[in-house]
């Protein structure tokens, strides 16, 4: 019940009891924290709806949400996750690796609930995950992230931005046809820091420019004035870009990742450089 409408009908609603006295009748008041970084209920169920038809892109794989930092003082310990509607409020449990699924409840899309984490709005940036399994660790399938453009932005998961990487956001109206397009530059986030991405398929294979990575900063003199509008604001070196909508990649295709770690290691293996 709405505050408003719970204090406006404490008198009328009130009723005698048997010993003449005059008793509120119980309510229960949800609602969710200020400021908190919030999704709607009712578009995430929509984008689970679109991965069942959509399925076949990734027929193996199953589809869960997920929560990344989008400031640099963000705690990800210790998230508590609802779904908050009028009357209903229903937790929902976060793996370790910050990925949740959603239980489908009629009551919370007939009161247009929300998904809320405790955590300050624009704290946080939201994400689909869709992994077939049996991708080597340090790959993924193309397949799984075209179908993560399209259900991420069903979903409506993509935070705000401006300029360049703005220009990325304003072009997201049409979630099916953007994703679709061969510039397509839906933000997709890596593991750990990005060295190199490259795509492969058979004996194919060619290494993304880096203008497809680092979410374009080499696009953008503005990028530091920039990164506070784009939910990439602490992950620009795990950011790249696919070119979704170029079927001459199959959905089987490999994205395949070098961090900058494991050419860290590769360094430190060879020994100090010769003088």
């Amino acid at each position: 019940m709405p505050i408003a409408l719970a204090l406006g009908c404490a008198a009328a609603c009130a009723q005698e009891n048997g010993n003449g006295n005059f008793v509120l009748p119980q309510v229960t008041i949800t609602a969710s924290p200020k400021d908190s970084v919030e999704k709607s209920y009712r578009k995430m169920i929509k984008g689970m709806d679109l991965f069942e038809r959509l399925h076949s892109m990734a027929p193996n794989a199953s589809l869960r949400f997920k929560l990344l930092p989008r400031r640099r003082d963000t705690n990800m310990n210790g998230i508590v996750l609802e779904v908050v509607g009028e009357t209903v409020e229903i937790p929902v449990p976060i793996a370790q690796d910050d990925t949740f699924t959603l239980e489908r409840n009629q009551q919370a899309l007939a009161e247009n609930a929300v998904v809320t984490p405790n955590r300050k709005s624009r704290s946080m940036t939201w994400r689909t995950e869709i992994r077939t399994p049996g991708i080597p660790p340090n790959a993924r399938r193309l397949g799984d992230l075209r179908l993560e453009c399209q259900v991420g932005l069903e979903a409506d998961l993509v935070s705000n931005t401006r300029s360049v990487i703005g220009r990325i956001a304003n072009a997201l109206s049409d979630a099916l046809g953007y994703c679709e397009r061969k510039d397509a530059r839906y933000l997709f986030f890596a593991d750990r820091p990005l060295f190199s991405v490259t795509l492969a398929a058979g004996q194919r294979r060619e290494i993304l420019p880096v203008d497809k990575l680092y979410a374009a900063a080499s696009d953008d003199p503005g990028l530091n004035e920039d990164l506070p509008f784009c939910d990439c604001e602490v992950l620009v070196d795990r950011t790249y870009f696919l070119p979704l909508g170029d079927r001459s990649w199959p959905d089987d295709t490999l994205v395949e990742f070098e961090y900058m770690d494991d050419n860290n290691d590769a360094q430190a293996s060879q020994g100090p450089s010769p003088r």
